[in-house]
This record gives C-alpha cells, structure tokens and sequence, in this order.
C-alpha cells in the first residue's frame, strides 16, 4: 500500500489558477494546465464517458491510466468537492455528476457535516473533519490492501506533505508559466531529499516527474 499523489503542476509550479471570470469560470490558464492530461483516452473513457478509443496513447496517456490503477480510497479537500459552491445546500452531491469518476471511497474534508453520498459505480462520499493523520488512517482501513490518494486541493497535498504521509509524488509539469495561484512546494524547503527522482518526457512536452520513498 502506497500514499500517492499526482498533480498537473505549470513550470512556475503553480497547481491552481487565478484567470477565473463569470463568463468563463475555470479561466484560460487551467485548461491549458491539464490540456495533455485531458487529451489523453483513459481521462476521455474514465471521466468523459468516452468509450471510442479516441486521445493520445503515448506518454501521457501511461500517466493518466496510472492514475486511476490501484487506488481503494482517495482523500480530497471540500473544494475539490465542489462543497464551497454549494455550502447549505444539503442536496448538493458535488460537480462531478451522477457518475463521478473515483469508483471507490472518497474522504472529503470539511467543517460542515453532511451524510456520506453513495453513487452506483462505487463511489462514496464520507464527510469528515479530522486531522491528516486520523483521516489517513480512515482511508487505509477501506482501502485494504489498495493505494491512498491525495487528490487536492494544494492545500492539502501540502498538509501531508508536511506531516510525512506520502510515499510517492507524481507531478506533470506543463511547460507554461501562470505567475499566480497556490503552488505545491510553498513551505516545503528541502523535501525533495525524502525521495529518489524519476523524469520522463512526454510526446506534449510535459515533464513527468515522480518522487518516490527510498
């Protein structure tokens, strides 16, 4: 069993994006942040629904169908959830829809408490408010013997970072430059020397960079 993490990074190591507008509410920047990710065909299958075979099925594609293999239980913040659009609303079930793509139990962090959601393709939506520690410990137990993810926000991933929790980092890193939002190595000084480094190069240009426990 493994604590993973996995996030589409820019080069200024920027994992969120700050270009937002009403009329346009992911903003320019985060689409061309996951654009490789996106493409490829386990991300169209897995969360598209699209099950033609179309998008890329070279390097990026590995990555992206990695993603999804071997995971029991995820770990996510409440934004990631889609819960601060929707805070009192307590029919809200998040803005993945009616299929969300995890397909096992997902932890989601809040103050707020709410009853855990159950959809039919196996994904679970517990509602907790506990510390990194108690809620890892949560996910490992229905997990089994499956990994942990970390899936986001940044802020997250940073908090167990910080504490120790994770065994492996999977960063795609987009050759671009955003300059603003909330980047993942802030507060984290010299963590780099807890891991042994991989890179590989994708056809798109985004640099795969994997850290991994000794």
């Amino acid at each position: 069993m493994a604590v993973r993490v996995d996030l589409n990074v820019s080069l200024d190591g920027f994992a969120t994006t700050t270009d937002q507008t009403p009329e346009n509410p992911f903003g320019d920047d985060w689409g061309r942040l996951v654009a490789a990710y996106t493409a490829t065909r386990t991300f169209r299958a897995r969360v598209f629904g699209d099950d033609s075979g179309a998008g890329t099925t070279g390097v990026d594609e590995k990555y992206a169908h990695a993603y999804f293999e071997g995971i029991g239980a995820e770990i996510m913040g409440a934004g990631m959830f889609g819960l601060h659009q929707h805070p009192d609303d307590p029919e809200w079930q998040g803005w993945w829809g009616d299929a969300p793509p995890f397909e096992v139990p997902v932890f989601v962090l809040t103050h707020r408490s709410r009853d855990s959601i159950e959809f039919a393709n196996g994904t679970v939506f517990h509602f907790v408010e506990a510390a990194p520690g108690e809620v890892l410990r949560r996910a490992v137990e229905a997990a089994g013997d499956a990994d942990v993810r970390i899936g986001g926000g940044v802020d997250v991933v940073r908090q167990f970072l910080q504490a120790g929790l994770v065994d492996r980092v999977h960063l795609a890193v987009n050759p671009l430059v955003i300059g603003s939002g909330e980047r993942i190595w802030d507060g984290l000084r010299g963590i780099e020397n807890d891991y042994a480094l991989h890179t590989e190069v994708a056809e798109s240009g985004v640099a795969h960079l994997t850290f991994r426990r000794d």
